[in-house]
C-alpha cells in the first residue's frame, strides 16, 4: 500500500502533518510524532509582534527615549508569555532538524508587510525545509478596500519568496470575495502550496466582569466541509499544491479530501484529543479502506472527486445549495 505524497517537492511517506500548534514546541513530541507515523511537521508559529517587540525593546534600551514611547512597549504581550522568542524559535528549529528525519515546516504569523518578514532568511538559515505564512489580517477598516487586503497578502508574499530559496506556503481564511481569483493571484505570485483555512480566532464576552474574553475553540469534523469545497473548486486552476487543515480527524477526513485534490492534510484538534498516537490509528484506517476498495496508491485517488472530475460539478456550486434545501426534512 502506497501512501507517499509529494508536497512542495518533498517528498513524504503519507499525507498526515501535523499543523502548527503548541504540540511542536516540545522535542521530545516532535519525535513521538515522527514515531506514530507523522511525514512532517509544522512548527508553532513565531509571531510578527514578537519580533517587533523584541527590536523595540533593543531600540528602547540603547537609544534615548520618552515616556509615549515606553508607553506602546506596553501594548505587546510580556516576553515571558511566548515559550519561544526569536532567537529562541532559530535555536528549536536546529534541534528539531537534528532530532528527527522528516521535513520541518517554519511557520510565521502576521499581518503587515514588514522587517519582519526578513525573518524567514534565519528560518532557512536554521535549515527549515520550508515556510508555512500564516496571515492574520482583519479589514476592521471601513476605508480599506478587498484590493487593498488582497495586496497586503500579496506584498509579504513577495517579499518572503525573494529572501528565500525554500518553498512558501500562504496559509489564507476564506474571507475574499473572489476567492478563486485570488489564489490565482497568490499562486501567480509564487506560491508554492496554498493552505485553506486559517480559522480566525473569535472572541467570547464575559458576562459578569463584562469583558471581552478570549476563547479557543478546537475544529470539529464538520469544520472541514469548507476547506474540502474550495480545494475540490481549486484542483487544476492553480500550479500551487493545495493543502487542508480544520476538521482532519479521521482517516475518511484524509481519505476525502485527497480525493479533492489535497497533497496533505494537517490535523492538531484530533491529536489534542486522543493523543499523538492518534495518527497510527489514521494511517492504519487510511490502508485498510484502500485494501477494501482496491486503492494501491494515495496517488490513484487524488483530484478523482475534484470539481473538474466529478460528473456533476455543480454539486460544489448553487445548484446543489438548492437541491439541499428542497429535500432537507
Amino acid at each position: 500500500m502506497d501512501l507517499t505524497t509529494t508536497y512542495l517537492g518533498l517528498h513524504l511517506k503519507n499525507p498526515i502533518v501535523p499543523s502548527a500548534s503548541p504540540l511542536s514546541e516540545d522535542i521530545g513530541k516532535i519525535k513521538q510524532m515522527e514515531d506514530a507515523g507523522a511525514s512532517a511537521v509544522v512548527l508553532q508559529s513565531l509571531f510578527e509582534e514578537q519580533i517587533t517587540h523584541e527590536a523595540l525593546e533593543l531600540h528602547y534600551h540603547t537609544t534615548i527615549h520618552n515616556e509615549s514611547f515606553a508607553e506602546a512597549m506596553t501594548y505587546f504581550p510580556e516576553p515571558e508569555e511566548y515559550k519561544l522568542g526569536p532567537e529562541e524559535y532559530l535555536e528549536h528549529i536546529i534541534k528539531a532538524k537534528e532530532a528527527v528525519n522528516i521535513p520541518i515546516i517554519a511557520s510565521l504569523n502576521g499581518s503587515t508587510p514588514g522587517g519582519w518578514t526578513e525573518y524567514s532568511k534565519k528560518m532557512e538559515q536554521a535549515g527549515a525545509d520550508a515556510l508555512e505564512l500564516n496571515i492574520y489580517m482583519l479589514a476592521t477598516n471601513p476605508a480599506r478596500t478587498s484590493n487593498y487586503i488582497e495586496n497586503v497578502y500579496l506584498e509579504i508574499l513577495r517579499s518572503v519568496k525573494s529572501s528565500v530559496k525554500i518553498p512558501v506556503v500562504m496559509k489564507i481564511s476564506p474571507y475574499f470575495s473572489s476567492l478563486a481569483s485570488f489564489a490565482k493571484q497568490l499562486d501567480d505570485a509564487g506560491a508554492n502550496g496554498l493552505l485553506l483555512f486559517n480559522r480566525f480566532y473569535q472572541p467570547d464576552i464575559d458576562l459578569e466582569s463584562l469583558e471581552v474574553i478570549p476563547n479557543i475553540l478546537l475544529s470539529s469534523p464538520q469544520s472541514m466541509r469548507l476547506p474540502l469545497r474550495w480545494i475540490a473548486i481549486l484542483y487544476g486552476k492553480v500550479k500551487a499544491d493545495l493543502a487542508a487543515t480544520s476538521g482532519i480527524h479521521s482517516a475518511e477526513d484524509v481519505i476525502k479530501m485527497v480525493m479533492v485534490g489535497a497533497k496533505i492534510t494537517q490535523m492538531f484538534a484530533a491529536l489534542h484529543k486522543n493523543g499523538i498516537g492518534h495518527i497510527k490509528n489514521v494511517i492504519r484506517d487510511i490502508e485498510k479502506w484502500m485494501d477494501e476498495h482496491e486503492y494501491e496508491s494515495i496517488d490513484l485517488m487524488r483530484g478523482s472527486m475534484s470539481h473538474k472530475s466529478v460528473s456533476n460539478p455543480g454539486a460544489f456550486e448553487r445548484a446543489n445549495y438548492m437541491k439541499a434545501l428542497k429535500s432537507f426534512k
